[in-house]
């Protein structure tokens, strides 16, 4: 139990004024006057507001001291953390010179009288690379090479794959020259002669090798249905992509290789053809943040003593990204002094400074006197008179930035031959920068924990402080297999696209947040504990409901019905708190009644099944009435089916 902070003065404005008449009344009998219009009692009423406000400031006393004991103790509040996103530049047509994305270029979402738009910037610089096409090649499962450039340049018809094509069959599209980060539209001529697959999911993959082996290029858009008609497909080229020699030719390549197909999936009975292919450069994608950077930002002028403090303006500065230097000029140009947690290791003439990340204060080492009266210097000092800088920092963050998927729409900064931009998936790890109050909740803790990982609690505390952008956090046992291990499960914060339909992609980790929670968990981890960070297992859920309004016109009732249980069967923010769904939590249909008996203009719930879900391949189960969870599992939902009907003629009646 937390130790209540004492009320130093609990008197009130009316009280101070009662209180001062009653003396009046001691004092100065004769004065009989006390309405609020008597010039006296408005010098009552003026002295006892500007006691009031004396008291508000005197029972502050107890905060402050508490604050100043945080400090002392080290306790810092973290900054906000920017949110990210890829976002593509599409061209207003494919252009014969390189079109380059200078690092900062800004792009914002849309401004609206309800909403400010949020601004982004580019964090590395982008060259939109052209291409063409310089050679077409086709590799069959064999091994067999066959160079195909002549046949197309003549109008012949290109066999694709074999005759009878097989897994692992595949076309080549030799470009000019690399394009990394670019996306490239595969214009081709087809005929329809692939029968056999289902347009919408051909058993093909693309690919571009990136110097080390096949990477898969995502496609936005493929309308040839397979290679079964003259179509186009755009492809997003990854960062990697390098020349090669296939074929004794030099040439960036891409590659539109035969799968194995899924289980119930149509397959080629024949090669399809091409008579024409284009290759050309449409745009490019690279990440943006939400944060503004500042360079070359004057600290001021050093006074040659121990212990100086500057503030780089404006603040916060964020601190997921590059390190944050200070130069400090010298005769020979600028020198870098290295931002460190603490001097508690920093000798006499180590280049350290500390830095307060919320207010943007960078502290010098201090000097210290020793017990026998000599100073003891925790770090080097600039001379005095030297000039300090920052030479680059970025600031801004917060949850402001987490918006959904196509929601950047806007170029704020002049490109030549940009059309638009978009970003294809939502923007996260956007984390608002910490309270006094959530401080003082940490603090306790802290202590408590002393940087150990020993408990559950402590895993899950630690990767908290090491993830930000993490919504949930939760630490089990391995299994009586490896007794003492540990297993911490990670589930990122994830924007839905609109309400609560998150889709099953935007829960999975990124490999760069397991790999931050992972290396501070080693560093604090029991000797011979082993550590496994990964994402929780998803179990979807597919529920199917008829339910019967209330009055004739049904409306939108199936969506509101919908809405709740993407709702309450959410991992993030579902379950009967609020707080997300709880780890191992079983499903059961009478909950899901309750749900759905709360949607407004809902009468009667009339059938309620549950259907557990594979969430990758759709593949649904048997109908259940209950749906066990293992206890590092959350539930997802899948494709709800609601049905309603209005009341019949009887209940009307």
């Amino acid at each position: 139990m937390a130790i209540p902070s004492p009320n130093l003065d609990d008197r009130r404005f009316q009280q101070l004024v009662d209180e001062a008449k009653r003396h009046v009344q001691q004092r100065a009998p004769e004065w009989t006057d006390h309405n609020v219009s008597d010039p006296g009692v408005t010098l009552i009423e003026t002295f006892a507001h500007m006691v009031d406000q004396l008291i508000y400031r005197l029972n502050r006393v107890p905060e402050k001291n508490h604050l100043a004991f945080l400090d002392l103790m080290g306790v810092r509040l973290f900054p906000p953390t920017a949110a990210r996103a890829d976002v593509t530049f599409w061209l207003s047509a494919p252009q014969p010179d390189t079109v380059p994305l200078p690092r900062g270029t800004e792009v914002a979402t849309a401004h609206t009288e309800d909403d400010q738009e949020v601004v982004f910037a580019t964090e590395d610089a982008l060259p939109i690379v052209p291409c063409a096409l310089r050679t077409l090649v086709t590799i069959s499962a064999a091994g067999g090479i066959e160079d195909r450039t002549g046949d197309l340049d003549t109008g012949k018809d290109v066999p694709c794959f074999q005759a009878e094509p097989a897994v692992g069959d595949a076309m080549l599209f030799g470009l000019d020259r690399p394009v990394p980060r670019c996306v490239v539209s595969v214009r081709l001529d087809s005929q329809v002669e692939g029968i056999g697959v289902d347009p919408r999911q051909p058993p093909l993959v693309w690919e571009a090798w990136d110097g080390t082996g096949w990477a898969e290029c995502p496609a936005f858009e493929d309308t040839t249905g397979g290679l079964n008609r003259p179509g186009e497909v755009l492809l997003q080229i990854g960062p990697g992509h390098q020349l090669s020699a296939v074929a004794g030719v030099r040439a960036g390549w891409l590659r539109c290789r035969v799968v194995a197909p899924a289980e119930g999936q149509p397959f080629y009975s024949e090669s399809p053809t091409v008579r024409v292919a284009e290759v050309a450069t449409v745009g490019g994608t690279t990440a943006v943040e939400h944060a503004e950077t500042h360079t070359e930002v004057p600290l001021g002028e050093s006074a040659g003593i121990p212990g100086q403090r500057f503030t780089a303006e404006p603040a916060p500065v964020l601190l997921d990204g590059e390190p944050v230097v200070v130069q400090v000029a010298a005769p020979d140009g600028w020198q870098d002094w290295t931002v460190v947690e603490h001097f508690g290791r920093s000798g006499p003439a180590d280049r350290h400074v500390t830095l307060d990340a919320t207010t943007g204060e960078f502290s010098f080492p201090p000097a210290v006197r020793l017990p026998d009266g000599s100073l003891r210097s925790y770090g080097a000092v600039p001379p005095k008179g030297a000039r300090l800088r920052i030479p680059r920092y970025r600031t801004g963050g917060g949850r402001a930035g987490n918006v959904a998927r196509g929601a950047i729409s806007v170029l704020r900064s002049s490109v030549p031959y940009v059309s638009e931009v978009e970003n294809r998936e939502a923007a996260i790890g956007g984390v608002d920068g910490e309270t006094v109050a959530e401080a003082k909740v940490r603090a306790p803790h802290q202590l408590q924990l002393q940087e150990r990982a020993v408990t559950a609690a402590d895993h899950e505390r630690i990767a908290r402080l090491a993830a930000p952008a993490a919504v949930r956090i939760r630490c089990l046992p391995l299994g009586e297999q490896e007794p003492g291990g540990a297993r911490v499960l990670v589930v990122p914060d994830a924007v839905a696209d609109s309400g609560d339909r998150i889709r099953f992609e935007q829960l999975i980790p990124s490999e760069q947040l397991l790999a931050t929670i992972a290396a501070r968990l080693d560093e604090r981890r029991l000797l011979g504990t082993r550590l496994v960070v990964e994402p929780p297992f998803y179990q979807g859920i597919t529920v199917v409901a008829r339910l019967r309004s209330t009055g004739p016109e049904v409306g939108r009732l199936d969506q509101d019905a919908l809405d709740a249980l993407y709702r309450y069967l959410n991992p993030l923010r579902g379950g009967a708190d609020g707080t997300g769904w709880p780890f191992g939590h079983p499903v059961q249909s009478g909950e899901i009644f309750a749900v759905l008996q709360r949607v407004a203009g809902i009468g009667l719930v009339e059938q309620v099944r549950l259907f557990p879900a594979d969430p990758i391949t759709g593949r649904r189960g048997g109908p259940a009435d209950r749906v066990d969870l293992a206890r590092h599992a959350l539930v997802f939902s899948h494709q709800h089916q609601v049905v309603v009907v209005p009341p019949d003629a009887a209940e009307q009646r």
